[in-house]
């Protein structure tokens, strides 16, 4: 919560404000300000607030000439576009997918248990991705790499990187165990990598507290941070003293709620009762972020312990040598122990959001990394014990881990969109993407990208070291990676081939739309000469901006078929544990040319994805323009904390939105002025985020100016608990005033679809023009463009509506300090 505005005696005209957000791609303060000549009021430089160097000290010249606010502009771009380390952000595609699941849940009243199951089950999703991605790099590093390639006499023959570790010297590291101890270094490092990028991004975007949160939490409450999904602590300790009784949480929150203890104050039950984005702990997520990043480092430790020491265990079973057999008994014994407890770390607390949650739970964040990666040092050591007569042969177990990490994250899918369905039947709502299963959706397709960028690695790898020979297939150097694997790649042709009807009947209606727009087109411009070349032109713009809205469909179609060739790829695997080719070797010649096509196919096609994909880094990593079409991507997917992947690239918006909160409940006391909002795309989501964060009084004195808003077209269906149809009708009845612009030409914004109520206006203003003059006049002698997305402020309705909301705002109040003292914010950097 932001701290209160005092409510003094309002005074006639006095200062207003319109406080500029930026959208996706970012822009520059000068473009933003439309002056060259530019200062930073407050911030830094990663996110900043900028006016023109001559509106520096504009509260101080009462300057009563000026036509509009004082314009200010809040720059947030290099949270998601900065400097070249964004590019590593690719490799954590998945992780940020899975995370968007948990937000997609849909609204629901009641069901508190189902609400709990659904966040617990999406965490779990997201644990099997850190699993997945480990096990991919221990099968490029200790099978395909140490087991393989360093056993087999040719393979190693080829590289002289790979000699020292070759069985054929009969050296030190020429033993099995030996090998796969050195190999484990590349895993853990990249697990160690993972770690520090989620504490370092933590640190440096996250890390915001929003303001003033605990003056308007009763004492008591603020003393127990109150948790969605248990009511203890696994293995946790309070950073802050003894837990006192809980309090229970309105259904809605998050996963779920909980209550027992102590019954709730008054104060901190209306609390409850406010929206979740507007809860004063939501854009905090400490307490969470630091558990889960303790149980994913945890459990990539124990999946490369669990490997070097599956193999050597194997052996001294076989080999009948009793110490080494009991202590490799003993070993896995501690491994599936600590892992069974690292689950329950998962699955134990979910997110606190009635509170700022400050407390850390030390036992678990610190010690449970510590104490797997000593597990993962003792594998090691039993791993490298010398065994003579141990060769390696084959390849080591990692068919089985692979099925059983798909079949798992089938079936926690699966029961994820059963969860789903009971929540959304509980409380329709018709405009819910999918029915209510987006959640589900993206937490499979998250799935379906981890799959295809290990498989991609491990393939390219295993062609790499097998030179000439096609992996799996008996003649190479090497037996290859899971046939599993294969399998997964096979269908990725098939699939593109059944996307294809949805695409083809999407592009056959567009047309008809254009053609059914076209008489609709030259009826808006009635006094304009039609001219058919240029009806067309926006007639066809029109029609492709729609395609947004059937998203969901095709992200329908195409998970459900990703889940059944999935399935279908475990099922081929499993039964024939051969490759496809060779699988089909003996059937109809038409069945073995298409086995043989799809799998050269989709050979191919990953080969060609993993190549992109590291070029695309690449390119990110030396040029910002390619960063900033990445940030793109990074400022849709990243504006949600990170409540079930601790390793999802950074929430920018736990930065932001406390910057525009501070800055509009500061500036509002400071100045007793009016404040206009203005958020375009992106930022207008931004906006409506730190709006909710406002108290009731500094509320009243900001109005909001949304244009290029996906508040309700994106946001509302597939975030429905947050941004649904209750909820931005919420914000309309606490706002004093709200406008909405939108074009109908215009891919991502949309109306708000929130009628007039209680005196207030509609919401949205009847589209505008686009484009504004259908063709040439005196006053516009060339033709004007499509403008779609951009350049909202160019439109004379821009400056209409945001004079109307400055008018409809009361009027300013006194002045809260000196005159001779700074106003805070308006020159200079800020103190807040």
């Amino acid at each position: 919560m932001s701290p209160a505005t005092p409510d003094p005696a309002p005074q006639a005209g006095g200062a207003a404000l319109e406080l500029l957000v930026h959208g996706v791609g970012g822009a520059t303060p000068q473009d933003m300000l439309g002056d060259p000549r530019t200062v930073r009021v407050t911030g830094d430089a990663t996110a900043a607030v900028y006016r023109r160097t001559d509106d520096s000290d504009a509260e101080h010249r009462h300057d009563r000439d000026r036509d509009g606010p004082v314009p200010e502009a809040y720059c947030w771009s290099n949270l998601t576009s900065g400097n070249g380390a964004r590019a590593l952000w690719l490799l954590l595609l998945p992780f940020m997918v899975v995370n968007l699941a948990h937000w997609m849940r849909p609204a629901t009243t009641g069901r508190a248990r189902t609400l709990r199951l659904y966040g617990m089950l999406v965490r779990l999703v997201a644990l099997s991705l850190t699993v997945l991605f480990t096990a991919a790099a221990c099968e490029v590093a200790l099978d395909l790499t140490a087991w393989q390639c360093a056993g087999s006499a040719r393979c190693s023959r080829n590289g002289s990187w790979i000699g020292f570790l070759s069985a054929s010297h009969d050296g030190w590291w020429s033993q099995p165990g030996r090998r796969l101890s050195l190999a484990a270094l590349l895993p853990a490092a990249l697990v160690g990598l993972l770690w520090y990028l989620s504490n370092r991004t933590w640190s440096a975007y996250e890390a915001q507290r929003p303001p003033n949160a605990t003056t308007t939490t009763p004492p008591a409450a603020a003393a127990r941070p109150q948790s969605e999904d248990s009511e203890a602590t696994a293995g946790g300790h309070d950073a802050s003293g003894p837990r006192a009784g809980r309090v229970r949480l309105s259904p809605g929150d998050g996963d779920g709620s909980l209550g027992t203890g102590s019954s709730a104050t008054p104060a901190l039950t209306a609390q409850t009762d406010r929206p979740a984005l507007g809860r004063p702990g939501f854009w905090y997520g400490r307490r969470l972020v630091g558990r889960l990043r303790a149980a994913h480092t945890a459990a990539g430790f124990l999946v490369i312990a669990a490997a070097v020491t599956g193999a050597a265990a194997r052996h001294d079973r076989s080999a009948g040598v009793r110490a080494l057999e009991l202590s490799g008994s003993v070993l896995e014994a501690v491994l599936v122990l600590a892992g069974v407890f690292v689950v329950a770390v998962v699955v134990r607390r979910g997110r606190s959001e009635e509170v700022v949650d400050n407390r850390i739970d030390r036992a678990v964040v610190r010690w449970l990394p510590c104490v797997t990666l000593v597990l993962l040092a003792v594998a090691m050591v039993y791993g490298s014990w010398s065994r003579p007569g141990w060769a390696s042969q084959g390849t080591l177990p990692g068919e089985v881990a692979f099925r059983v990490i798909a079949l798992a994250q089938g079936a926690l899918v699966v029961t994820l969109a059963v969860a789903a369905h009971l929540l959304h039947r509980r409380a329709r709502q018709g405009r819910a993407a999918l029915w209510g299963l987006g959640g589900p959706a993206v937490a499979l397709l998250a799935c379906a990208l981890g799959g295809v960028m290990t498989g991609g690695v491990a393939q390219r790898v295993a062609d790499w070291l097998d030179g000439s020979g096609t992996p799996g297939e008996g003649e190479g150097a090497i037996p290859g990676p899971p046939v599993l694997l294969s399998w997964q790649a096979s269908v990725i042709p098939v699939l593109l081939l059944l996307l294809l009807v949805p695409l083809c009947v999407l592009g056959v209606r567009t047309w008809r739309t254009a053609r059914a727009l076209e008489d609709r087109v030259e009826q808006e411009y009635p006094d304009e000469r039609p001219d058919h070349v240029r009806t067309r032109r926006i007639a066809g713009t029109r029609a492709r901006a729609g395609l947004t809205d059937a998203a969901p469909a095709v992200l329908g179609i195409v998970c459900f078929a990703t889940l059944l060739l999935g399935a279908g790829a475990v099922a081929g695997a499993w039964v024939s544990a051969e490759v496809p080719g060779e699988a089909f070797d003996r059937a109809h010649p038409a069945v073995e040319a298409a086995a043989d096509v799809a799998q050269a196919l989709g050979s191919w096609l990953i080969g060609l994805g993993f190549i992109l994909f590291v070029t695309w880094g690449r390119r990110a990593y030396r040029d910002a323009s390619a960063r900033r079409t990445i940030g793109i991507l990074w400022d849709v997917g990243t504006f949600w904390p990170r409540a079930a992947h601790p390793f999802a690239p950074p929430c920018y918006a736990e930065r932001a939105v406390p910057d525009l909160t501070w800055r509009m409940a500061s500036w509002t006391s400071a100045t007793g002025g009016r404040l206009v909002i203005s958020g375009h795309s992106q930022g207008s989501v931004l906006a409506a985020a730190a709006v909710w964060q406002l108290t009731p009084a500094t509320r009243r004195r900001v109005a909001l100016l949304t244009y290029g808003s996906p508040l309700e077209r994106l946001y509302g269906r597939w975030f429905p608990a947050y941004f649904g149809a209750v909820q931005l009708r919420g914000l309309h009845r606490e706002l004093h005033c709200w406008r909405n612009l939108w074009r109908h030409t215009d891919p991502i914004g949309g109306p708000v679809r929130l009628p007039a109520e209680d005196g207030k206006p509609e919401v949205d203003r009847e589209a505008l023009k686009d484009p504004v003059v259908y063709g040439r006049t005196d006053t516009h002698p060339l033709p004007e463009p499509v403008l779609g997305h951009s350049d909202y402020q160019a439109d004379p309705a821009f400056a209409e509506e945001r004079r109307a909301l400055l008018e409809r705002l009361p009027p300013a109040l006194p002045r809260q300090r000196d005159e001779s003292a700074p106003a805070q914010g308006s020159s200079g950097r800020s103190s807040g």
